[in-house]
């Protein structure tokens, strides 16, 4: 059977028998654990990483309990174990990027279109639905870039659903026939 490395203080339990050795360190932890959290947190790119470095530094705190002559300047002490032991990870920290001549561009997939094109389109297509009258406009984007159903349309606008199919239908033919949408295709 395995034995926990590392607990943390504010939820670790003292065996019947025995009592901790610093009671005022772990009401401290259970009473500053939120604050000392999110000082980690800004020192870190995520919340597992901050939790590691926070009990890091308590461990490091822990052992110094007793070196520590005024305990109101507590939190200066943690931040400060913090600090370091987060420097001292960024140092260590092993470096997996080299330097090439020539940067590696990836080959595009096979049939994919130009990013460039794609986006012409689209801001063509944006112009043409510009151009659609109000309703049309409306019940386009909602039928299409919202993704609502012809029923869920109609329910929005409190229009028939038939009133939705016609009204959509004539609004993609106009687009259809638009002359800008014929030049980026």
């Amino acid at each position: 059977m395995t034995t926990p490395v590392c607990i943390s203080a504010s939820t670790a339990t003292v065996p019947a028998g025995r009592t901790a050795a610093y009671p005022s360190f772990t009401a401290y932890v259970r009473a500053r654990q939120p604050v000392l959290l999110r000082a980690a947190r800004s020192l870190t790119a995520n919340q597992s990483d901050a939790e590691d470095l926070l009990q890091t530094a308590l461990v490091k705190t822990y052992t110094a309990w007793e070196r520590i002559e005024d305990h109101r300047a507590l939190d200066g002490y943690v931040r400060r174990a913090l600090l370091n032991t987060r420097t001292s990870q960024w140092r260590k920290r092993k470096v997996d990027e080299f330097v090439c001549g020539e940067l590696p561009e990836p080959e595009p997939p096979a049939g994919a279109a130009d990013p460039a094109e794609q986006q012409a389109l689209r801001d063509a297509l944006w112009r043409a639905v510009m151009k659609l009258p109000v309703r049309q406009r409306a019940m386009v984007v909602l039928r299409y870039y919202e993704d609502l159903s012809e029923a869920q349309t109609a329910e929005v606008l409190g229009v028939s659903v038939g009133t939705v199919k016609s009204a959509v239908s004539r609004a993609l033919g106009k687009l259809r026939d638009d002359p800008e949408l014929g030049r980026v295709r």
